[in-house]
């Protein structure tokens, strides 16, 4: 999400300023008051905290749960929100589930990335899939993740989750099996962060494709997708997809703790062709348990795009490369005791 970020403390819960390090090591059992995250040069938007649970850092990322008086848990990495604890099921389904319920009949799915552990909760509610690989390369994340967020326990218990720790990129590279689903739960393409080639043409078309079976599908997060912020990436992702694959859809919700309307893209060499009432049965033949977001009639809806946003997918040009890539906005830290 955004760029900046800073934990503001006061008595009367009201921001006073910024704390920095010197005063953050004086009163380190101090709770925290106030999230604030810049999302614009000229925007910031903040939310009230009970107190900072954990902080970590790996060699990667700086790692930050919060409690929060309206989100719940609030997962931050480098200053950006993840998940929050009240609305990450909306994010999760709509990353995994329409590419496994448009896939005939998936056994196998490759996680890049999805250190948290929600991407194969949700994967793993489908009967008929026999094997999940999540390959993450921060161990950090996923020990943190692990240990504190509860929601996804059995997920990391299961025995048909292969945690891999390495850079998806080099694992898929070395790997000789080919994937139904390969699923890209990344970080934002930022500037001099490890994601960006993750969302590159070279990737997907010399790496990521050829990993796939010929009915597979690749399906990934791909950033902001508002009426103001849909040129950032999510447009050049989805016009990369289509210098890729023969089919590509792309579609979006809204998710208030990222606020802002969110995208995914799914592409494949085969053509999604469901009716809202097949999706929804399928939900129901292969899936253990009830979905709280999607079914059929909210997917297809999801696909149709405002007339701004869909005119700005279709006179796209952009295509990703390593050296010609579009970043969101840059690096930020979450203080706080």
């Amino acid at each position: 999400m955004g760029e900046a970020v800073e934990i503001l403390l006061s008595n009367n819960g009201l921001s006073n300023g910024t704390l920095d390090n010197q005063i953050l090591d004086e009163e380190p059992q101090k709770k925290c008051c106030w999230y604030e995250e810049e999302l614009d040069e000229d925007l910031k938007w903040s939310f009230a905290l009970n107190s900072t649970l954990h902080r970590g850092t790996s060699e990667y990322q700086d790692i930050v749960l919060l409690d929060t008086k309206h989100f719940g848990k609030a997962l931050m990495i480098d200053g950006k929100m993840q998940s929050a604890e009240t609305d990450e099921f909306v994010y999760h389904e709509c990353l995994i589930h329409p590419p496994l319920i448009y896939h005939p009949n998936p056994k196998t799915v490759f996680i890049m990335g999805g250190g948290e552990g929600s991407a194969a909760r949700e994967v793993l509610k489908h009967k008929n899939i026999e094997k999940v690989v999540m390959c993450d390369i921060d161990q950090e994340v996923v020990d943190f993740c692990r240990k504190h967020l509860s929601a996804n326990s059995e997920a990391f218990r299961n025995e048909r989750l292969d945690l891999i720790i390495n850079d998806a990129k080099a694992e898929l590279e070395k790997r000789e099996e080919k994937y139904d689903l390969i699923i890209g739960d990344l970080a934002d393409p930022v500037e001099g962060g490890p994601c960006y080639q993750l969302y590159t043409k070279s990737f997907y078309e010399e790496i990521l494709k050829p990993k796939l079976k010929d009915s597979g599908i690749f399906v990934t997060q791909a950033g902001p997708a508002g009426v103001l912020t849909h040129k950032e990436v999510f447009s050049s992702i989805y016009n990369t997809l289509r210098n890729v694959f023969k089919y590509v859809v792309a579609y979006t919700a809204h998710v208030p703790s990222f606020v802002d309307t969110w995208g995914w893209v799914m592409a494949s060499d085969q053509p999604f062709v469901l009716e809202p009432n097949q999706i929804d049965n399928r939900i129901e033949e292969r899936i253990d348990g009830e979905l709280l977001y999607l079914n059929g009639t909210t997917f297809l809806s999801s696909t149709v795009m405002n007339k701004i946003v869909h005119q700005g997918l279709m006179n796209e040009t952009h295509v990703y490369t390593e050296d010609d890539a579009r970043f969101l906005r840059g690096y930020g830290k979450a203080y706080g005791a």
